[in-house]
């Protein structure tokens, strides 16, 4: 059996496609005499689009992850869906001007009217390496090209078996999609290392496929009947490493070589263990299954030596929604021993101590996603986050001290939050503009499917529709767009647009003036010297000297309340104790001066040490950021 599996546009093109990896080494090493091959038909895409338009990889970057809510590029694909270059054109240009730039909206109704000659050239291409099976993956902004190009083999070659799956195909999503597009023959649900090998042995010897968990299939008289999900996830043993054979090389001919780093993509955890127990009201990343589940030390260590030997890259995307916390003192370490320079990207939870934010640095995990969505210790009790204000910015801190990169992103939009959770952050932002600012401004709440908001109203948003963009991409009744929807519009909670605009205006302001910006501090033990060189302060150096001002500045390392900071510096130095008041005046005095950061009632400092690391931050971009930002320039122009 000829398994032919397709990575259709908008998949990244600086990654291989983990799920497809995956899927490779399960058919190749789990269903006898079956072989398995990967179509990288992103990659072929640039060199196709490059040949008939000026698109650039900031325009791939765009319809594969910029505008995914939006939904501009599955509607790029959507005129292939449906065989119509013009396919509800009129109801995009009116939902989406405004929105748009002139430049991008030109692009992306250019890129509708020609991508059915793109899916026809895929599709005549895997009719012609005579695959039994062609299955596709969707995640992301995938959807329409992978049902497009579905569709188009169908015709050309109706005894090829078609096959979806993907993040798009979980739940009721896939069997949606299963339901309205006759020309895919099976979906999988879920995790489909073991359903797809499954589906294969039951073709190969035309066996039942009712026993196999969460697959959608048509009985004898072609009516739609999808199987019961799966109960219990995959345990970690039954994971597969990744076979990213062709990727590189494919990468290495095309355009897209000259527009990225490619990155390997690993994986040694799935679910999350803080959603166990406090799913996060917002997220809706984990899908059908939570379970946190995470391979063995020894297992998920060598597979990243093995990928990075066989494949000679270290830089790596590590896909876990959670750093397995065992991992910090297993598969690090010997990381750190192996003398491969490895640059890891991962996600964290933002209360990881400093110790330990060092222990990833070293071990080349030096971009991380803390999962920081708001600097507010009340909005991120409403998130069910786990952490307090102080303790987001003490990670900010502490990343910039140990040289990470810190990628987050601030949310707003939480049913019971006001302007009162957001006006003393605001305030206090001109003091963080030496941190790591959000990678983009503000952006209200999406309501995902699987996440809390979904799946329970009494949270705050009844009556979800699905989003616009749904409406202009696909022919569907609404209750069929509700099943196939991932993102959900809901009324607006939360914030006012004047606590909007400002709370953006703070960030733009951040953003902007980060790369000028400084605050350190180095510990001489009688002393602590403070430099700072940020546009809302005048001072440039300082120094604590008194015994106790010293005592209290060290215990600010950690977020403290007034009551906790007096009495333990009063335990370090008895002899010039102070009271409540006199600590809180001089905590307002250090928060005057942008020393400290102060949320509801904690307070901790946000000078990070004086340390190499700090040298990284070149000055050679400063002219850009001379001029100051014009009124308005917090309010985000169209993409």
């Amino acid at each position: 059996m000829r398994v032919l599996l397709v990575n259709m546009p908008w998949s990244p093109i600086d990654l291989p496609s983990l799920a497809l990896g995956i899927l490779k080494r399960s058919v190749d090493e789990r269903v006898p005499g079956a072989s398995a091959e990967v179509l990288h038909a992103n990659l072929m895409f640039t060199d196709w689009i490059t040949e008939r338009t000026e698109f650039t990889g900031d325009d791939y970057e765009y319809y594969a992850l910029s505008s995914y809510f939006m939904g501009c590029g599955d509607w790029v694909f959507s005129s292939a869906l449906y065989d119509d270059p013009a396919w509800r054109e009129d109801e995009f240009v009116a939902t989406m001007s405004g929105k748009l730039k002139s430049e991008r909206m030109r692009m992306t109704r250019e890129l509708h009217r020609i991508a059915s000659d793109f899916v026809e050239m895929i599709a005549r291409q895997i009719v012609a390496s005579e695959p039994d099976v062609v299955g596709f993956t969707s995640t992301f902004q995938q959807n329409t090209a992978a049902l497009a190009a579905a569709r188009r083999v169908k015709q050309l070659a109706p005894h090829i078996v078609t096959v979806m799956g993907g993040a798009n195909c979980d739940g009721e999503q896939g069997a949606t999609v299963h339901r309205n597009f006759p020309f895919v023959d099976h979906v999988v649900r879920g995790e489909g290392e073991a359903a797809f090998p499954e589906l294969l042995g039951a073709l190969a010897e035309g066996g039942p496929l009712d026993s196999i968990p969460g697959l959608c299939h048509r009985d004898a008289d072609g009516v739609h009947v999808a199987n019961p999900m799966a109960t219990r996830p995959l345990p970690p043993t039954a994971i597969l490493p990744p076979d990213y054979s062709g990727y590189f090389e494919r990468l290495a001919s095309s355009v897209a070589r000259n527009w990225v780093e490619p990155k390997l993509v690993v994986e040694g955890a799935r679910g999350c263990w803080w959603g166990e127990k406090h799913h996060c009201t917002f997220c809706g990343l984990n899908g059908s299954f939570m379970e946190f589940r995470s391979k063995s030390p020894d297992t998920f260590y060598e597979e990243i030596m093995e990928l990075a030997r066989r494949h000679r890259v270290l830089d790596m995307y590590v896909v876990d929604n959670i750093l397995d916390m065992r991992y910090l003192t297993t598969v690090l370490p010997r990381i750190i021993e192996s003398g491969y320079d490895l640059r890891l990207h991962i996600e964290i939870k933002a209360n990881m101590r400093r110790s330990q934010l060092r222990t990833l640095a070293d071990a080349g995990l030096i971009y991380v996603q803390p999962g920081i969505e708001s600097l507010n210790s009340r909005v991120l009790d409403l998130m069910d986050k786990g952490v307090s204000g102080c303790q987001n910015v003490r990670m900010l801190r502490d990343g910039a001290e140990t040289g990470l990169s810190v990628a987050w992103n601030y949310l707003h939009g939480f049913p019971g939050e006001s302007a009162e959770d957001y006006d003393p952050v605001i305030a206090q932002i001109p003091a963080l503009e030496h941190l790591d600012p959000p990678v983009d401004l503000s952006a209200r709440i999406a309501i995902e499917r699987f996440s809390p908001y979904f799946e329970r109203p009494e949270l705050g948003f009844i009556g979800l529709l699905p989003e616009a963009h749904y409406r202009f991409t696909y022919d569907l009744p609404e209750e069929e767009l509700y099943g196939m929807a991932y993102v959900f519009e809901a009324p607006a909670r939360g914030i006012g647009e004047p606590t909007v605009s400002a709370l953006n205006k703070a960030l733009a302001d951040w953003k902007k003036h980060h790369t000028d910006a400084r605050l350190t501090h180095d510990d001489h033990g009688d002393r602590i010297v403070l430099v700072s060189r940020r546009r809302a302060f005048d001072w440039r150096v300082k120094e604590l000297t008194d015994p106790f001002e010293l005592a209290l500045f060290r215990l600010l390392d950690q977020p403290h309340n007034v009551s906790a900071l007096t009495r333990k510096a009063a335990a370090h130095v008895p002899e010039a104790t102070r009271d409540e008041d006199g600590v809180r005046r001089l905590l307002d005095t250090w928060l005057a001066l942008g020393i400290v950061f102060a949320d509801a009632g904690q307070y901790v400092h946000i000078a990070p040490a004086a340390v190499n690391e700090d040298l990284l931050r070149l000055d050679f971009m400063r002219h850009i950021h001379t001029e100051d930002a014009p009124d308005g320039a917090a309010v985000p122009e169209p993409a």
